[in-house]
């Protein structure tokens, strides 16, 4: 004897706050799934949007595809962006136009779901295809984990460049990996929370003076122990209000250099000092060609 067929069962049916649950206890992927479904489930989805997960969303432009994580990794979801089979429909259309567009669907779905942080590597040679998804991006005020570029010194990477950094409040932690352009002077109208410059010859005391940020990482830099005295004379005196640890790495820190605070590298290793006011103190280590100064408060 056959057993009956299992009747269907009406998800929508549910009372609000249930369904609310139902989609919160949903995980990444499956969410995603079941919002191509049907426009009245996807509405439900994005109605309970606040409710949601909180994710990263790493775009990866050279790789054609999205992955959505947890907050923790334990979950994740790949969309990938095939920009070559939507060509194939679209002849008349420039490939990177195509491939924009698939990102920007994919990312207004996502913001329409979840809670998103949005981490990204730019190259900004490519900037036709990343300009519109980053300007949208910044337009609607989304913040960003991570920001990593790498700048290669066209005209157009540098405008790129400005319109990036104009929006560094945004994002938690940015990752510079070259500026070869050295007539080209960036500029940073805010600053994000973290940065790591790998090549920092162009960054110079004037931009350190005037950076904000918590976390300041500049590895190939040409500051030396003059600029190093400067950086914690004016720590001292009540600068780098935000500043919780800064690391230099420089051919030009040196123990034959200039004293640092009266003191060459060798005595200013291990060293406390505190700000003038009395409520914060550093301790300093040196290393062969660099420095690194850790901020806390006094209790």
């Amino acid at each position: 004897m056959s057993s009956p067929m299992s009747s269907p069962f009406h998800l929508l049916r549910l009372p609000r706050l249930v369904l609310c649950e139902v989609f919160k206890s949903l995980s990444i992927g499956e969410k995603m799934k079941l919002s191509f479904c049907s426009k009245k489930i996807s509405i439900q989805i994005y109605n309970a949007r606040l409710y949601s997960q909180k994710v990263i969303v790493d775009l990866d432009w050279p790789g054609h595809k999205i992955e959505v994580y947890s907050e923790n990794y334990r979950d994740s979801f790949e969309i990938p962006v095939y920009p070559n089979f939507w060509k194939r429909h679209n002849s008349n259309t420039q490939q990177f136009s195509i491939a924009c567009c698939a990102f920007l669907s994919a990312i207004e779905h996502l913001l329409k779901m979840f809670q998103c942080k949005f981490s990204t590597h730019i190259r900004l040679n490519n900037s036709d295809l990343y300009r519109p998804a980053i300007s949208m991006l910044f337009d609607l005020q989304v913040e960003f984990k991570r920001i990593s570029i790498r700048h290669n010194g066209s005209e157009n990477e540098n405008l790129l460049f400005n319109q990036i950094s104009s929006n560094f409040r945004l994002v938690e932690y940015v990752s510079i990996y070259s500026v070869y352009d050295h007539s080209f002077r960036p500029v940073f109208t805010s600053w994000p929370q973290n940065i790591t410059i790998w090549s920092s010859d162009w960054f110079t005391l004037e931009y350190l003076l005037a950076c904000t940020c918590s976390r300041i990482t500049l590895w190939n830099s040409l500051l030396g122990n003059k600029d190093t005295d400067v950086i914690l004379k004016n720590w001292k005196a009540g600068g780098f209000s935000n500043l919780e640890y800064l690391c230099i790495e420089s051919q030009n820190i040196t123990n034959s250099g200039e004293l640092i605070l009266g003191m060459n590298l060798r005595e200013l290793d291990g060293k406390a000092i505190q700000t003038d006011d009395g409520l914060k103190k550093a301790t300093i280590k040196t290393y062969p060609e660099s420095i690194e100064i850790s901020v806390t408060p006094f209790e």
